[in-house]
């Protein structure tokens, strides 16, 4: 689905400074995300492609999924400087332009916090996914310490944070929506990128899969 309502032409360009500015404290956060995946994988909100050089060559081929049109055209400059395949595509996170388990893994970096849905976005990508199949996140969410959770939700609500950063949302429990889309999480990090103050943060990196179905005993 084309996503032409999609545009943060201010966001997109500090968005993409910002990207490569912050690429030497959180290139190995990437690292760390993308190790060991491999055969067809999505990203979804791919941005301007600062991910690509981070997979690994076992990745036979990367749909990435960018709505924004600034971020998909320099995702189109960074495939052409990759060496695994990647297919840039226009598309939302809610209506993924990919067939029924055609996946063997699934990125959300940075991008769960943006879409207007997280519930929709999560149950794509776990539609896509092949049985079995995995998926990667890496995410800034809300404060364990209740006063900067606090902040995050008046930035929230306020519609200042959402507005400032292309429909950004500081204080999102992504890791319970996760869990509440029927993934099961195997492995979560918790980490600082930049200075702790700031309302992006804390970050988590992790994996996840999708919860084996419940076996009817009738």
């Amino acid at each position: 689905m084309s996503s032409r309502a999609v545009r943060h032409p201010v966001f997109a360009r500090f968005f993409d400074r910002l990207s490569h500015l912050m690429e030497r404290e959180a290139g190995e956060r990437r690292d760390e995300l993308l190790a060991g995946l491999s055969g067809r994988v999505v990203e979804v909100g791919a941005g301007n492609g600062i991910n690509f050089g981070h997979y690994p060559p076992s990745v036979t081929e990367l749909v990435a999924i960018e709505p924004e049109p600034y971020l998909r055209a320099k995702a189109e400059d960074a495939r052409r400087r990759t060496s695994i395949p990647v297919r840039v595509r226009d598309g939302i996170a809610a209506d993924l332009p990919l067939e029924d388990g055609s996946c063997h893994g699934a990125v959300a970096s940075l991008m769960l916090c943006t879409v207007p849905d997280v519930e929709a976005a999560l149950a794509e990508l776990r539609r896509v996914l092949k049985p079995g199949g995995e998926l990667r996140f890496m995410e800034h969410v809300c404060s364990d310490r209740p006063r900067k959770a606090r902040l995050q939700g008046w930035l929230d609500r306020s519609g200042v944070w959402p507005f400032l950063g292309g429909g950004c949302h500081c204080g999102r429990d992504t890791v319970a929506a996760i869990k509440a889309a029927g993934f099961e999480i195997e492995q979560l990090t918790r980490f600082t990128l930049g200075s702790d103050w700031m309302a992006t943060n804390p970050h988590v990196c992790g994996r996840a899969r999708a919860a084996a179905p419940i076996a009817d005993d009738r």
